[in-house]
C-alpha cells in the first residue's frame, strides 16, 4: 500500500515570522494601481460621456450590462464546474492506494504537484472560466435577440415552425448547448486527471475481479458522462433544424437526402445518446463499466452507419440518378425562401424585344430620359472639383463623389455633389502643431454641386453651387444653410471647439481680403456636438485617452469647450447601433438648412431557412469598393437582408438619427424591443430629407447577384442552370482580373413606366464559363423616395427586370467597349488626344433601355500627365447595336448614331460653344454667382487662356476635327485608288497633327 498525498508538517516548531513590507514597494504598487485605474477609467468613462452626449446612453449600458451578465454566467458555470470536479475528485481520493508500479510512478508526480495543488485547483478554473466568460459575452446580440424575438408570421416548409424560431431562438439554443458541452468536457477532464493522479482510477493491470475505480470516482465520472451524453442528444436534436440553413453545392437548405435520411438519422442518434446516458447512470450505482462502454461503441457505430453511411448511400444511389425529380420540391423551397429573404419576390419582369437597328428619330419618345443622361462621372471628376473648387489647401474632396438630385428652377436635376472636408495633410509642416491641428483647423466648409448631365466650358463640371462662402442654387433653395463641416468621413483627428461668450474666435473658416478680420474669417462652434472638457477631471481623462498633455494646460480648453472625436458618420452610426450592418457608401445632402450624411443600414441574419447564403464582401465588391480600399466590416454570410433603417449624421453637430424604414421587419422589431428609444418612426422624416433618400447600393448589388440565378423561378429550369446569368466586369478597368461593373444612379424611364425616375441600374450577361458577352438582362431599382413628410413614394424600391430574347444578339458592356476601342477612327483620334503631355480617361459606361433597344453612353476625359492634373470632358462615345457615335457632345454623338437625327436634343446641345448656365464664385467672398468660377486656384487654366483664339481647347478641337476629316478622306481615297487625293489627305493629316500638338502645348503652358 502507498499513501495518497500525505500532508506535510512544517519543519519549524513555531509560526514563521512575518516579513516587513517595504514602504517604497507599497508606494510603487499603490501608484501602479492608481495609474492602471485611471487608464481604464479614461477608456470606460469617456465612452459613457460620448454616448450620453449623443443621447444613446442606453445602448452602451445595455450592451455592457448584457456582456457583463453573460461573462459572469459563463465564468461561474465554467469555473464552478471545473473547480467542483477538481475538488470532488480530490476529496474522494482513497487514503491508501494499491502498491503497484503504476502507483509508485504516480507517487513521484503527486509529490511534485502537491506544493502547487491549491494554486492549480484555483488558478485553472479561474483561467478557463475567464476564457469561457469572454466567449459567452461575445454572444450578447444572440441572447438579446432570443429574449426579444418576434414572430415572422411565416412557417418553414419542413417543420411548420415560425421562422422566428430559426432566426431568434435556435442560435441561442445552439450556443447554450455547445457551451455546456465544453463545460462538461473540461470539467470531466479535470476530474479524470485528478482521480487518476490520486488513485481513484487505475489504467494499468488490476487484481483479478478488482475494480478499476473507487465508488466515488465511478459515480463522479458516470454522472459527468451521462450529462455530456444528454447534451450531445440535445445537439443531435437541434441539428435537425439547422439542416434547413445548410449550404449545398447546388442549392442551400435541406435536400432530399437531408429530409429523408439525415433528419431521421439525427432523431435516431438522439434516442441512442439518451439511452447511453441512462447506461452511465446505471453504472454509477451498479459499478459495471461494460454497459456504458458497449453503449458508447453502439453510439459510434450508429453515428457512422446511420448518420454517415446511410445518407451517403441514399444520395448516391437514389438521389443522384434521379436528382431533377427528387430535388425539385426542395429547390423550389430554396427559390421561394431566397426571393422572400432578399426582397426580390416582387420583381416586375418584362420581355424586352430590343432592336439593334438605329433609326432616325428613334429617341423621340424617350426625350426626357435622353435629356437626363449623366455625363459627369463621380469617380473621375474629383480632381476637377479639387482644382476648381477646393479653394484652400486645408480642404479636400473625397476621391469618389456622390450622385443625388436637386430641384433647380422647378425641375429635378441629377447632381454630382461633394463636401469640402477638412484636410490637415494639406498644411505645411511649419503649420502643424497641437494648437493648429486641434483648435484652429477644426472643420470643413460647404458643399459643391455640379449638373450631372451638363458640362461647362472646356469640359469642366457645370457647377451650380460652390465657392466660399457658399453660393448658388442650393443656397437659394434652402435660403442659406450651415456650411461648416465638423463631421465627415475623412476627419479622423479630434478637435477642441467652443469658447466662452465674448472670446475672440480662433476656429478658421477661410482666408479673406477683409483686413478688419486680420485677413481671415473665424468662427466659434455654438452647437452641442461632443462631451464637455470644461472640468479638470474630464480634461485628465481625455488627456490620458489621447496621450495629449496639452489638453490639461492649454488656455483654449475652457469651461465651454467640447471635444469632437469619432467623427466619421459610419463610425458614429455603427457605435450607436452595433446591431446594424452598414452600407459601404455614405453620401451628403443639404437638408432643412443643414448638411446631413445619409447612411443606409441593414438588419441581416444567416439563419433564414432554405434561403441562399451569400458572402456580403464578395457580393458588394466592384470597381468602386476597390478604389475606396477595404470596405467596412461585413458579416461573413447572410441569407436575409432588409434595408430597415435610414440613418443621418448632422455634419455640424454630429447628431445621429435612426429612422425605421421597414417597420415590419421582425429583426428590427426585436432590436426595437431591446432599444425602444433608439429608432424614430418614419413619420418623423421630413419631406426635404425624403427627397434625398435613395435606394442603397450594397442592397442592390446583393439583389443583382442573386437575380443572376434566381430570375429563374421554376425548379426544373433552375436545376439545369442553362439560363443563369453573370454580372459583367467593368470594361473600363485596367485591373487584372477586372472587378465587377458597379451599378449606376441615373434618371431614366423604363419601358412601361409612366414617368422617368431616379434609378439605380445594372446589366446581366450569360453565365457559365463562356467569354461571350451579350446582354441578357437589364435591372433597375426605383431609387426616388418622393418628397412628402414621412411618406415613401409608392414605386420606391420597385425592381424592374428586362429580359432580352435568347435569340437576339445585343452587345453587352464588354463588346461595346471593344467596339469603341477597336474602331479605327475613334482609336486614332484618342491616340491623337494622348499626344504630348495628355492622357485619356474613359468614364463610366452607362446603359439605358431607350429607342426600343439598349443605348450605351460613355464620357471621355482628357487629363494632363504632368504638373496640374485634372480631367476635362472632351468627347462622348455612344453605341446602339453596332452603330457608334463619337463627338464633342452627347447631342452630336446621338445624331451620328441615329442617322443624323436622334429625335431629341441632349442636355449638352450647343455647349461646345456656350458657357455653363450658372456657376458659383470660387474666389472673393461676397461675389455674385457668375457663369464661370472666378479667382481661380494657382496653376489652373484661366478663362482668358482657354478662350483666346488660336490657343487652348478651341484650337485643339479644330485641329482634331481636321485630323479626323483628313483620315476619313485618306481612307476613302485609298479605297478608290485615287493616290493623288490620298497624298493630299495625308499632308492635311500631318498638318492637323502638328496643329494639335501646338494647341496641346499651348494649353499645357497656360495650365502651368
Amino acid at each position: 500500500m502507498s499513501f495518497a498525498a500525505a500532508p506535510r508538517r512544517p519543519s519549524g516548531g513555531g509560526a514563521p515570522r512575518a516579513r516587513r513590507r517595504s514602504p517604497l514597494g507599497v508606494a510603487v504598487v499603490a501608484v501602479a494601481i492608481v495609474i492602471a485605474a485611471l487608464l481604464l477609467l479614461a477608456q470606460f468613462w469617456t465612452e459613457v460621456m460620448w454616448f450620453s452626449q449623443l443621447g444613446f446612453s442606453r445602448v452602451i449600458w445595455t450592451e455592457w450590462g448584457t456582456r457583463a451578465a453573460l461573462f459572469t454566467a459563463g465564468f461561474l458555470i465554467m469555473a464552478g464546474a471545473v473547480f467542483w470536479s477538481f475538488t470532488a475528485a480530490y476529496r474522494s481520493r482513497p487514503v491508501y492506494a494499491p502498491s503497484t508500479p503504476e502507483q509508485a510512478t504516480l507517487d513521484q508526480y503527486r509529490e511534485a504537484v502537491e506544493p502547487l495543488r491549491r494554486v492549480v485547483m484555483i488558478a485553472a478554473p479561474l483561467l478557463v472560466g475567464f476564457f469561457a466568460g469572454v466567449a459567452a459575452s461575445a454572444q450578447w446580440r444572440t441572447v438579446l435577440l432570443a429574449i426579444n424575438g418576434e414572430s415572422f408570421g411565416q412557417t418553414d416548409p419542413e417543420f411548420n415552425m415560425d421562422l422566428g424560431f430559426f432566426v431568434f431562438t435556435l442560435p441561442m439554443l445552439r450556443f447554450t448547448v455547445g457551451f455546456l458541452i465544453s463545460v462538461v468536457v473540461i470539467a470531466g477532464i479535470a476530474g479524470l486527471v485528478t482521480h487518476y493522479l490520486y488513485g481513484g482510477l487505475r489504467v494499468g493491470p488490476a487484481a483479478a475481479g478488482g475494480p478499476r475505480t473507487t465508488p466515488a470516482a465511478r459515480i463522479h465520472l458516470a454522472v459527468v458522462g451521462a450529462v455530456g451524453l444528454l447534451l450531445i442528444a440535445a445537439n443531435y436534436w437541434l441539428d435537425r433544424y439547422s439542416l434547413l440553413t445548410n449550404t449545398g453545392d447546388r442549392f442551400d437548405g435541406a435536400s432530399y437526402a437531408d429530409v429523408h435520411a439525415v433528419i431521421p438519422a439525427k432523431g435516431i442518434l438522439t434516442v441512442v445518446a439518451i439511452f447511453v446516458a441512462a447506461l452511465f447512470i446505471v453504472t454509477a450505482f451498479r459499478g459495471d463499466w461494460r454497459l456504458p462502454a458497449i453503449g458508447v461503441g453502439l453510439m459510434v457505430v450508429s453515428a457512422i452507419a446511420i448518420g454517415g453511411i446511410y445518407p451517403a448511400v441514399v444520395q448516391r444511389f437514389q438521389v443522384n440518378p434521379n436528382a431533377q425529380e427528387l430535388e425539385s420540391e426542395f429547390i423550389q423551397r430554396n427559390i421561394d425562401a431566397t426571393l422572400s429573404a432578399f426582397g426580390i419576390d416582387d420583381v416586375e419582369k418584362e420581355q424586352y424585344d430590343a432592336t439593334t437597328e438605329a433609326q432616325e428619330g428613334a429617341l423621340r419618345s424617350d426625350a426626357e430620359t435622353a435629356a437626363s443622361i449623366r455625363l459627369l462621372d463621380p469617380q473621375i471628376v474629383s480632381p476637377s472639383f479639387r482644382q476648381l473648387q477646393q479653394n484652400k489647401q486645408y480642404y479636400n474632396f473625397d476621391d469618389s463623389l456622390s450622385v443625388d438630385r436637386y430641384e433647380i428652377d422647378g425641375e429635378s436635376r441629377d447632381t454630382v455633389i461633394a463636401v469640402r472636408e477638412l484636410n490637415l495633410d494639406g498644411l505645411g509642416q511649419d503649420q502643424r502643431n497641437w494648437v493648429n491641428d486641434h483648435t484652429v483647423y477644426t472643420h470643413g466648409y460647404g458643399v459643391v454641386a455640379a449638373f450631372g448631365e451638363q458640362t461647362g466650358p472646356d469640359g469642366r463640371p457645370a457647377f451650380f453651387e460652390g465657392g466660399i462662402p457658399s453660393e448658388g442654387a442650393i443656397s437659394e433653395l434652402e435660403d442659406g444653410y450651415e456650411p461648416r463641416i465638423y463631421f465627415s468621413p475623412s476627419t479622423q483627428t479630434y478637435s477642441i471647439v467652443g469658447a466662452p461668450e465674448g472670446t475672440r474666435a480662433w476656429e478658421l473658416d477661410y482666408q479673406a481680403d477683409d483686413q478688419e478680420n486680420g485677413g481671415q474669417v473665424n468662427t466659434t462652434f455654438t452647437g452641442d456636438a461632443g462631451p464637455s472638457v470644461g472640468t479638470f477631471g474630464s480634461k485628465l481623462l481625455y488627456a490620458l485617452k489621447f496621450g495629449e498633455e496639452q489638453l490639461l494646460f492649454s488656455d483654449r480648453v475652457t469651461s465651454e469647450s467640447q471635444i469632437l472625436y469619432d467623427r466619421d458618420p459610419q463610425q458614429r452610426v455603427s457605435k450607436v447601433a452595433p446591431w446594424l450592418t452598414l452600407d459601404n457608401k455614405v453620401y451628403p445632402a443639404v437638408v432643412d438648412g443643414r448638411v446631413k450624411w445619409i447612411v443606409d443600414a441593414y438588419t441581416t441574419t444567416d439563419a433564414y431557412p432554405y434561403s441562399a447564403s451569400t458572402p456580403l464582401d464578395e457580393a458588394v465588391a466592384d470597381t468602386l469598393t476597390q478604389q475606396a480600399g477595404a470596405p467596412i466590416e461585413l458579416p461573413e454570410e447572410v441569407n436575409y437582408i432588409r434595408n430597415s433603417v435610414k440613418a443621418t449624421v448632422d455634419a455640424y453637430d454630429g447628431s445621429v438619427d435612426l429612422y425605421a424604414w421597414d417597420a415590419e421587419d421582425p429583426i428590427l422589431k426585436a432590436w426595437t424591443n431591446v432599444f425602444p428609444t433608439s429608432v424614430k418612426p418614419m413619420e418623423e422624416i421630413s419631406g426635404d430629407l425624403m427627397s434625398h433618400v435613395r435606394y442603397p447600393e450594397d442592397l442592390f448589388k446583393v439583389q443583382r447577384t442573386l437575380l443572376s440565378q434566381y430570375h429563374v423561378t421554376d425548379s426544373s429550369e433552375f436545376f439545369s442552370g442553362q439560363d443563369f446569368w453573370n454580372n459583367p466586369t467593368d470594361p473600363t478597368s485596367d485591373q487584372a482580373p477586372p472587378p465587377l461593373q458597379p451599378p449606376y444612379y441615373l434618371t431614366l424611364q423604363m419601358p412601361g413606366q409612366e414617368d422617368s425616375a431616379f434609378s439605380l441600374t445594372s446589366t446581366f450577361i450569360p453565365g457559365g464559363n463562356t467569354d461571350r458577352e451579350v446582354l441578357t438582362g437589364f435591372l433597375a431599382a426605383d431609387a426616388d423616395a418622393g418628397d412628402k413628410d414621412g411618406e415613401v413614394a409608392e414605386d420606391y424600391g420597385k425592381l424592374r427586370l428586362l429580359e432580352l430574347p435568347r435569340d437576339t444578339t445585343v452587345p453587352g458592356p464588354g463588346q461595346v467597349q471593344n467596339n469603341f476601342d477597336s474602331n479605327p477612327t475613334i482609336s486614332e483620334q484618342l491616340n491623337i488626344l494622348q499626344i504630348g503631355a495628355s492622357t485619356v480617361r474613359r468614364g463610366n459606361q452607362l446603359t439605358l433601355p431607350i429607342g426600343g433597344g439598349l443605348l450605351y453612353v460613355q464620357p471621355v476625359y482628357i487629363q494632363s500627365t504632368g504638373g496640374t492634373q485634372f480631367p476635362l470632358l472632351r468627347k462622348v462615345l455612344v453605341a446602339f447595336g453596332d452603330n457608334i457615335g463619337f463627338a464633342d457632345t452627347l447631342d452630336e454623338a446621338l445624331d451620328q448614331v441615329f442617322e443624323g437625327d436622334s429625335g431629341v436634343e441632349a442636355s449638352d446641345a450647343g455647349t461646345a460653344e456656350d458657357e455653363a448656365p450658372i456657376a458659383p464664385p470660387t474666389g472673393e467672398p461676397g461675389a455674385e454667382p457668375t457663369a464661370e468660377p472666378t479667382g481661380e486656384p494657382s496653376g489652373q487654366p484661366t478663362d482668358e487662356a482657354t478662350e483666346e483664339p488660336g490657343t487652348g481647347s478651341t484650337a485643339l478641337d479644330a485641329a482634331l476635327q481636321e485630323a479626323a476629316t483628313a483620315m476619313e478622306d485618306a481612307n476613302a481615297a485609298q479605297r478608290e485608288g485615287d493616290w493623288a487625293a490620298y497624298g493630299e489627305a495625308q499632308d492635311r493629316l500631318q498638318q492637323a497633327l502638328e496643329d494639335a500638338i501646338a494647341a496641346e502645348q499651348a494649353q499645357g503652358g497656360s495650365a502651368g
